[in-house]
């Protein structure tokens, strides 16, 4: 099977030179591999150049943006910029962070998953931060869900779901469109991955809002937003950020920001939702 891997930085010179280092030692090397360099300031292209030259199957591409790192948005509109100087002669799509480092054997176990079950539609392992000089999960969400920062995606799969959406809740909508399409999502327990900067270490303060917009636009209502907003907030042991995921939703809902979902999908993701509640409750 052809895998595609495609890499949206910015400014990630202290961590880029690390996860390509875990590229170049894959037990199986990726056909293509795009380095997108997203306006960085830093050494970020200069060290992406260094690897390319190296290895014929990867390339850095330039791209101009606004510098203001938004979730979502900013790195999906810089991984379709990769996406549209590729051809789509692959198998697999993966989307991966510039600040991970890749045990040598991911790539090799993530398509013997997809080769074992056509109905496979994505992908990956488990996200593990550093503390206290030892690398522990990082729990930000359920164990069925694959992190956004390194997502592969059978290509059936990620043609159907419409790709990636740049918005924040990109990550969320593609696993719950691919459930309503019928695809299964496998996440591979020994596959560590190593996550060298935390999450949403480098969003703006305007970003703080943007979690509870995302609530909004994947249909799930108040009642579910308010769940899911206690639940992350204590996740992230910051219990304030419950309001401002609140205020988010009335911004979006006030506004009438456009859904990503239809309304068919909208009433499925609610009752997979109230199933997963309930599920955890009882």
């Amino acid at each position: 099977m052809k895998y595609y891997v495609i890499i949206p930085a910015y400014n990630e010179a202290d961590y880029i030179g690390k996860m390509l280092q875990s590229l170049t030692l894959q037990t199986v090397f990726p056909t293509k591999a795009i380095v997108v360099n997203d306006n960085s300031t830093d050494e970020t292209a200069a060290i992406a150049e260094e690897f390319a030259a190296n290895n014929n199957w990867l390339t850095v591409v330039n791209r101009k943006s606004d510098a203001a790192h938004m979730p979502g948005s900013k790195v999906i509109q810089a991984f379709n910029t990769g996406y549209e100087v590729i051809d789509e002669d692959y198998d697999i799509i993966v989307k991966l962070d510039a600040d991970l480092i890749l045990p040598v054997n991911y790539f090799e176990t993530i398509l013997e998953v997809f080769k074992k079950d056509d109905k496979v539609g994505m992908a990956g392992g488990f996200a593990y931060i550093e503390k206290n000089n030892e690398w522990t999960i990082e729990s930000l969400t359920d164990k069925d869900h694959i992190r956004g920062a390194f997502k592969a995606y059978r290509k059936e799969c990620f043609l159907q779901i419409g790709k990636l959406k740049p918005a924040m809740g990109w990550d969320t909508v593609d696993e719950l469109l691919a459930r309503f399409y019928n695809w299964k999502i496998v996440t591979v327990p020994n596959l560590k991955v190593k996550h060298l900067k935390p999450t949403g270490a480098s969003y703006t303060k305007q970003a703080r809002y943007k979690q509870g917009e995302a609530f909004y636009s994947l249909g799930y209502g108040l009642l579910i937003t308010t769940i899911a907003s206690i639940k992350l907030a204590m996740k992230k042991k910051k219990p304030l950020l419950f309001a401002d995921y609140i205020k988010g939703y009335y911004n979006a809902k006030n506004n009438k920001k456009p859904l990503l979902v239809t309304q068919e999908q909208a009433k499925y993701i609610k009752a997979y939702r109230w199933k997963k509640i309930k599920d955890k409750l009882f």
